[in-house]
């Protein structure tokens, strides 16, 4: 039986087993199974590993994405330079690391702003994902700012935000997992009274689907989406890794 799963704490957000055993089901794929593996600590991997000599590979969700990197033997380019690991493989003992957000990001965000001639995006939050999501806006030719509760570099800080910085930038991406659930009653701090029918709100989250960022959005007439899309397009893209 060929063993995959995901690490990451909390897990009580993912939708990524049953998306596997749906996919294992639907597809007759009779020889694999998905399971949630909740660690703490990224350094806790080697020991799933250990106790599961069937593990082929695994998806890495919050909060390890980045620190997962000191414990891979081989890291694919794009990942590398990316920063951030979501998908490793397992050949005889030895990890490689892969991004597989990114594609799932840039194929999702291009269905939402279709033919619009957006250039400019905030990124909220600088974590993992949101490293994903700076490479896919680049392949895009939207320039961005990181907006963060911390001042470093020329990203925005939350308090900074004022209609001009809105009206500016048209395209708004939370990567933070602020209004995931259980806690669904937050959301980023944002002027989103400024927000207009030009506007788009792509939300990483996808538990629930529709988060109170895309509500106060849509009560101004932004377009939005969330990340469940995403969520299918990087998990596609990691069988392929695990399996090419």
């Amino acid at each position: 039986m060929n063993l995959y799963g995901l690490i990451g704490f909390p897990l009580t957000h993912s939708f990524s087993k049953k998306y596997f055993t749906e996919k294992f089901q639907n597809e007759n794929i009779r020889d694999s199974k998905y399971e949630l593996f909740e660690i703490k600590e990224v350094k806790e991997l080697l020991e799933v590993i250990k106790k599961n000599p069937d593990l082929k590979g695994v998806n890495v969700t919050i909060p390890h994405k980045e620190k997962v990197i000191q414990y891979l033997d081989e890291i694919d380019p794009a990942a590398k330079e990316i920063g951030a690991v979501n998908v490793v493989k397992i050949i005889d003992g030895k990890l490689k690391g892969y991004n597989s957000d990114y594609y799932g990001f840039l194929l999702s965000l291009e269905k939402l702003i279709g033919e619009s001639t957006t250039t400019k995006a905030l990124i909220l939050g600088t974590g993992g994902a949101a490293k994903a999501v700076k490479a896919a806006l680049k392949e895009l030719n939207i320039s961005y700012r990181f907006v963060s509760r911390k001042k470093e570099g020329d990203d925005f800080l939350y308090e900074e935000l004022n209609e001009a910085i809105i009206s500016e930038y048209k395209l708004i991406i939370n990567t933070s997992p602020i209004g995931m659930y259980p806690n669904i009653d937050g959301y980023p701090e944002i002027p989103y009274q400024y927000l207009t029918p030009h506007h788009f709100l792509f939300d990483l989250v996808y538990n629930p689907e529709e988060t109170t960022f895309m509500k106060k959005g849509l009560e101004k007439g932004a377009k939005t989406k969330n990340g469940l899309e995403m969520l299918h397009l990087q998990a596609e893209k990691a069988w392929e890794i695990w399996n090419e």
